[in-house]
């Protein structure tokens, strides 16, 4: 299932261009030197990556408690029926709910953090905003963390995370270096097919809780609690 990560990163990057793309666009980087610039672009993608890894850490320790209670296939079916309610949802319907209300303090915080690392022009600085930038909410992230928590160890969560951030790598680059080529026809056709992409996640998720025994794709009780079997003897 971590192939779904890359994938899914790759997709929903396209809805990243609308939230975060003004973010990259306008990093303190150095335009006049090419080797540079893209040395710059590469740390602070590293910050975002680093944010990624450590929800899925957090996701992962959330998720080893429900593998250790022989829930670990239930879970896996209920993120994946959330997936599919997510992406077929209106999102008037989704904006009724504010799931960050909670953390709104701390959201403010970051933001503000943010805001005072675009008048540095160092690696630090870059680092810095790339790793606060990963820490906003985002839907496309909660998704990817519904995935994160229904993996069977803590390490493949961090995982999962890591092989989303990068496959969100190669859009937002191109953001800050070629943003004149991403026209308006181009992202409203990708952003059409995130659902889709989203619905399909979600039918793996759920056949891979079902236990069909289908190598790779849906495993069977036993392969899926092997290990826990396995610290019982």
């Amino acid at each position: 299932m971590l192939y779904t990560a890359i994938i899914f990163g790759l997709i929903s990057s396209f809805h990243c261009i609308g939230m975060c793309g003004p973010i990259a666009m306008m990093l303190p980087i150095d335009r006049s030197n090419e080797a540079k610039k893209i040395t710059q672009i590469l740390v602070y993608h590293l910050g975002r990556l680093i944010a990624y890894s450590s929800l899925g850490l957090v996701f992962g320790i959330l998720g080893k408690g429900f593998f250790l209670a022989g829930l670990q296939q239930q879970l896996s079916i209920i993120v994946g029926l959330f997936m599919i309610a997510i992406a077929l949802l209106p999102e008037k319907t989704l904006a009724r709910y504010n799931f960050s209300k909670p953390v709104y303090k701390i959201i403010s915080k970051v933001k503000s953090n943010l805001g005072k690392q675009f008048k540095k022009k160092s690696y630090t600085s870059l680092l810095t905003i790339g790793l606060l930038n990963g820490y906003l909410p985002c839907g496309m992230v909660y998704v990817a963390l519904f995935g994160a928590l229904a993996m069977p160890n803590i390490e493949y969560s961090i995982l999962y995370m890591l092989l989303y951030g990068l496959g969100t790598v190669p859009l937002m680059s191109v953001v800050v270096l070629l943003s004149n080529l991403l026209t308006n026809p181009i992202r409203n056709t990708i952003q059409k097919a995130i659902p889709i992409l989203a619905v399909c996640i979600g039918i793996l998720f759920i056949v891979r809780g079902l236990g069909l025994n289908i190598p790779y794709v849906s495993p069977s009780t036993m392969n899926l609690f092997v290990h826990a079997e396995a610290n019982c003897h």
